[in-house]
Formats: C-alpha cells, sequence, structure tokens
C-alpha cells in the first residue's frame, strides 16, 4: 500500500483526567532537577518538532580531504543523536477519506539526518517516524508522519542548510564547507546554485538572469578569460552601483546586441555613455544599437599600449641599433631601462624622496636569508642620461606629459587639442611604432576626449576581472558556466548580504 501525501485530520488529544497531568507534572518537576555536571554544555539544537530520547553515542568515522590527486583521510568523532517526532503527539489523526481514526503501522523506521556541526564534531539526528494507516478495513488510506525540518531534495536538516549558505556568503569555497559540515561538495554546490538561481534568474529556473530593476547612468563592459584555448565571456556593469548586470559566453558584437535586447530600448534610454576598452566589436555594436550613447575609452588602456607597444618596441630598437654599431657598453646601459622609461615624473620625484628618507621596500628575514633593501637615490639622474642620448627617447618624455595633460583638463576641447598635438609629435617621427600609436589616437579621438567630460572609465570593470580570477581560482575552476556565472555576480553584490 502506498503512503499517500494529504495530511490527515488532526483533533486535539483529551488529557484531562488527572493521572495525565500528575504524569505532566512529575516529568516536568524532573526535567527541573537536572544536575548540570561539568564538562557538558546543554544548547537548543533549533528543533521544536525533535525530541531527544537517549544519550548521544559516538562513532569514530573516515573523512577524506585534500585533492583528487592526492587524498588524504583522517578520522574524526561524529555524534549520534537519537530522537523522535513530536509534531502529533498531542493530536488524534483521522483519515480524511472516511473520517475514522489512524493507528500506527509496524514499529516505525528511523532517518538519519545530517545537522548543524559543533566544533569539528559532526552531529547526525537519528530520527524516528511512524507510518500510519486507517482502521476501516475497507479504506485503502495510509500515510507517512513527514520530518518538518529536513531539507528539501537532501538529508541534511534545514539549519544545517542555512548554516552551509551562511558559510558561502562569507567567502567559504564549496569544498571548505563539506569538510567542515562532513558532507558532500556536490551537496554545498547544489544548495548553492539552488540559491543563486532563486535570486538572480527568472523565476529561480536558471534560464534567463532577472533583469535590472534600477535605472543606470553608466555602463561597463570588458572581456575575461572564461577558459583555457581562447574561450573568453564578457561581463556588463553598472558603474553607478559596482553590481554585475549581464554575463555571456564570447566578446563578439552579438553580446551587446543581446544584452540590449534582454533589458530593453525603454531601459536603455536612461543609460548615457558606456566606459570599455578599445574594442571595436563593444563599440559599434552599442553605436548600432544605441546612437546617443557616449563611448569613453579609459586611461589606463591608452597608457598601457603607449608603455608596450611604443615604449618597450623604441627601447628594443635603439638597443639592437647600438649592439649592431659595436656600442655593447650603450646598449647594455639601455637594456634596463624599460621600467625607467615608464614611470612618470611624479612617480620619480615620490622615489627620490623615498630614497632621501631611507624608506624600506622590502623588509629583512633571518629565516630566508633575504637581506633589506631600501630606496635607492638617483633615478631622476639616471632617466635624464637615458633621454638625453636620443631624440625618440625625448619623444617619449614629451608624450607622456602631453596625456598626463590631457587628462587632467576638464574641457573636452582643451583635451582634444593635447591628443592633437600628440598625434602630430608621433607622425612628424617617421617611426613605425610612433605612426601606430598616433592612428591609435586618431580612431579613438572622441571616445577619449569624453573623458573630461564624464570622468568614468573601466577601471571598475577592470579591477572585477582581477575579483574574477580569484574566484574561479578559490574553486580551482569551474566548468559548469552557469554555476560560476551565478558566482560572479553574487561576487558583485557582497555588500547586499549583510544590509
Amino acid at each position: 500500500m502506498n503512503c499517500t501525501k494529504s495530511k490527515p485530520i488532526m483533533q486535539d488529544s483529551i488529557f484531562k483526567n488527572l493521572n495525565n497531568e500528575a504524569e505532566i507534572n512529575r516529568i516536568l518537576a524532573k526535567v527541573e532537577s537536572i544536575d548540570y555536571k561539568s564538562g557538558l554544555i546543554y544548547l537548543p539544537s533549533d528543533l521544536d518538532l525533535f525530541k531527544q530520547i537517549g544519550p548521544a553515542c559516538q562513532r569514530e568515522v573516515k573523512q577524506e580531504v585534500g585533492t583528487t590527486g592526492k587524498k588524504v583521510t583522517r578520522i574524526i568523532t561524529e555524534y549520534n543523536v537519537p530522537g523522535k517526532l513530536t509534531t502529533y503527539d498531542n493530536f488524534e489523526l483521522y483519515c480524511p477519506k472516511c473520517g475514522k481514526k489512524l493507528s500506527k503501522n509496524g514499529l516505525g523506521h528511523t532517518v538519519k539526518l545530517q545537522h548543524v556541526p559543533i566544533g569539528e564534531h559532526p552531529i547526525k539526528l537519528l530520527v524516528e517516524k511512524q507510518r500510519y494507516i486507517c482502521t476501516n478495513s475497507e479504506c485503502d488510506y495510509c500515510w507517512d508522519e513527514p520530518i518538518e525540518f529536513k531539507a528539501d531534495d537532501h538529508f541534511i536538516t534545514k539549519p544545517l542548510e542555512a548554516f552551509i549558505l551562511s558559510k558561502l556568503k562569507q567567502g567559504y569555497t564549496a569544498k571548505k564547507v563539506a569538510i567542515e559540515c562532513n558532507v558532500s561538495k556536490n551537496l554545498v554546490k547544489d544548495i548553492h546554485f539552488k540559491y543563486l538561481k532563486g535570486i538572480y534568474t527568472e523565476n529561480g529556473e536558471g534560464k534567463v538572469f532577472k533583469r535590472p530593476l534600477e535605472k543606470c547612468k553608466n555602463l561597463g563592459i570588458d572581456e575575461f578569460l572564461l577558459h583555457k584555448g581562447h574561450q573568453y565571456a564578457t561581463v556588463i556593469m553598472s558603474l553607478d552601483t559596482g553590481h554585475v548586470l549581464y554575463l555571456a559566453r564570447g566578446k563578439k558584437k552579438q553580446v551587446v546586441y543581446d544584452f540590449i535586447d534582454w533589458v530593453g530600448m525603454d531601459w536603455m534610454k536612461n543609460v548615457e555613455a558606456v566606459a570599455c576598452d578599445m574594442n571595436s566589436d563593444f563599440e559599434e555594436a552599442f553605436r548600432e544599437r544605441c546612437d546617443w550613447l557616449k563611448i569613453c575609452f579609459d586611461h589606463f588602456h591608452i597608457v598601457k599600449n603607449f608603455n608596450e607597444k611604443v615604449i618597450s618596441e623604441v627601447r628594443k630598437d635603439l638597443q639592437n641599433q647600438l649592439k649592431e654599431e659595436g656600442n655593447e657598453e650603450e646598449a647594455k646601459y639601455l637594456k634596463g631601462s624599460k621600467y625607467i622609461l615608464m614611470t612618470t615624473e611624479e612617480t620619480r620625484k615620490q622615489k627620490e624622496k623615498d630614497a632621501k628618507d631611507e624608506k624600506v621596500i622590502a623588509k629583512g628575514s633571518e629565516l630566508s636569508g633575504r637581506k633589506e633593501i631600501k630606496q635607492l637615490p638617483g633615478i631622476q639622474k639616471q632617466y635624464h642620461e637615458i633621454i638625453e642620448k636620443n631624440e625618440l627617447l625625448i619623444l617619449i618624455d614629451l608624450i607622456k606629459e602631453q596625456l598626463s595633460r590631457a587628462y587632467s583638463t576638464d574641457k573636452e576641447r582643451g583635451m582634444l587639442i593635447h591628443i592633437n598635438r600628440i598625434i602630430r609629435y608621433c607622425n612628424e617621427t617617421e617611426n613605425d611604432h610612433f605612426k601606430w600609436f598616433a592612428k591609435l589616437l586618431e580612431t579613438h579621438k572622441y571616445g577619449i576626449t569624453t573623458h573630461a567630460e564624464l570622468k568614468i572609465s573601466s577601471g571598475k570593470v577592470e579591477g572585477f576581472n582581477n575579483l574574477i580570477k580569484t574566484v574561479r581560482r578559490m574553486g580551482f575552476g569551474y566548468p559548469d558556466d552557469d554555476y560560476f556565472f551565478l558566482l560572479i555576480m553574487d561576487a558583485s553584490r557582497k555588500d547586499l548580504h549583510w544590509s
């Protein structure tokens, strides 16, 4: 006979006779007079429907820790706590089909549930539950007593489920939580995945992200490495709140089209600007669909391109030229000048000040044998000695100064003057590296100069990309992209967990 899920009819049990009252008073008096011995701590279980019926038994169990390739087994002490359900102790149960009284069917059975650990000791509840059948022989009603405090889909208690989620919100990895609670890592992932889908996806189904309710003035967009083998994904973030709004595989125009279709044009009309790197696909896609948007290219990417594609390459060419001319001493002197040439005037002045103050930049250690290192003087002198020996290096210094002035101005027209001046300087050199940089500035000129008015950058997105790498490293990679995307979405909203 299969048990039905429909609940029986409940009626308050009659405990009005004196014998039962006397028995209840006797038990209460006995509980109140318990001798609390030293070495014991009595704590509530947060399970109002569970009653312990015997002492907790200690049991030595094996727990596997470590990695898949190098597993380590340790012995831990688990406490098994026997108990029963008290849900229907004070009720008489009647059949919902025929109205006859229900009777117990057999001696019942035991369900094992993992509970919140105490210290390093896992707690397992041995819950006795009862089956009931109708006393009417012609009725086929059968009912199995439910465990109200059991978590859905897993043999753990609801308090343990809440404990696991609280640990995950604090930044614990699924593996660490699984070891602490003595459950499987997949169970922890299932609980977390279900929770994240409920918060960040439509109807909790995990198929589509929830559309943002709040309006956004400035967006940031960037790509990040999803898997090895040049598999990338794109993240779109609100620069106003720092919250991730959208994630998708790929880094092409289609990602932007899908995002705009997803949020709708009514929502996009509130957006005024987008900060991004010089990925032409992102820029063109936004301009095609939303021609009112202002595109702002980040200062960081301009300087990075100048450092890597101009300063570094020009220095290499000069070094090779000196070697061909047989001037090995000058070539050797230029070899270690890469980062000196990339420094700004402010940085060099600060280093000279640190040297004067004898600032320690690396502490010594007796254990590793590392010596204490102090900031050395002379960086300004060395810098000027290097650039004075070549006109191209002098031009590098001039362009860096113009870039600094350009990004410090508050007027778009004033910034355009500085950018045009840099373009002219680069083209006049007839050097391929400088001409490449001039072309880069020319093609992205108006996206660069909007910085003067908007004062926004993709720095938040770039910084968040580092957090994405941290999330991936903590979990040793995530083959499940859906779960990884939800983790990224959640990582941008950590402030909401404690509000």
